[in-house]
C-alpha cells in the first residue's frame, strides 16, 4: 500500500515541480524585457536631450556619437517590429536574430542583447514581490 502511494504521488509532484519551473522561468524572460525596455526608454529620452541641445550649438561630439548609437538601435527595434507584424511571428523573428548573428549583423537593439544573471534577475523579482505585497496590506 505504501508502494502504491509512493508510485501514484511521484507523477503529481513532478508535475507541480515542473509548474513552477516554468513559471519562474517565464517570469525571468519577463523581468528581463522590463529591464531592457527601461533601459530603452532612459536612454531614448537621453538621446532626444542631446539632439534637442545639439540644434542650440551646446554638445560635443561625444554626445552626438552616443545619441547617433541610439538612433541606431530605434532603427533596428523598428526593423523587427516589421516582422512581429507578419504571420508565424514566433519562429520568423529568432530566425532573423540567429541568421542575423551567422551573418556577423547585430539585429537587437543594444539593451536587448545584453544577458543579465539570474541572481540579478531573481533579485528584481523578489523586490517586486515585496512590493505588492506591501501594496496590497496597505489598501486592507
Amino acid at each position: 500500500m505504501r508502494l502504491y502511494k509512493v508510485i501514484h504521488r511521484a507523477p503529481w509532484r513532478v508535475v507541480k515541480i515542473s509548474k513552477k519551473r516554468q513559471q519562474l522561468r517565464f517570469r525571468r524572460a519577463m523581468v528581463a524585457l522590463k529591464i531592457a525596455l527601461e533601459q530603452e526608454k532612459q536612454e531614448t529620452k537621453e538621446m532626444l536631450t542631446i539632439y534637442r541641445r545639439y540644434t542650440q550649438g551646446q554638445t560635443n561630439k561625444e554626445e552626438l556619437k552616443r545619441a547617433n548609437e541610439q538612433f541606431v538601435d530605434i532603427l533596428k527595434g523598428l526593423g523587427l517590429g516589421v516582422f512581429a507584424l507578419l504571420p508565424f511571428a514566433p519562429i520568423t523573428i529568432p530566425l532573423v536574430v540567429k541568421l542575423g548573428s551567422l551573418v556577423g549583423v547585430d539585429v537587437l537593439p543594444s539593451s536587448f542583447s545584453i544577458n543579465k544573471p539570474i541572481k540579478e534577475l531573481d533579485q528584481k523579482i523578489a523586490q517586486e514581490n515585496q512590493e505588492q505585497q506591501s501594496n496590497n496590506s496597505i489598501k486592507k
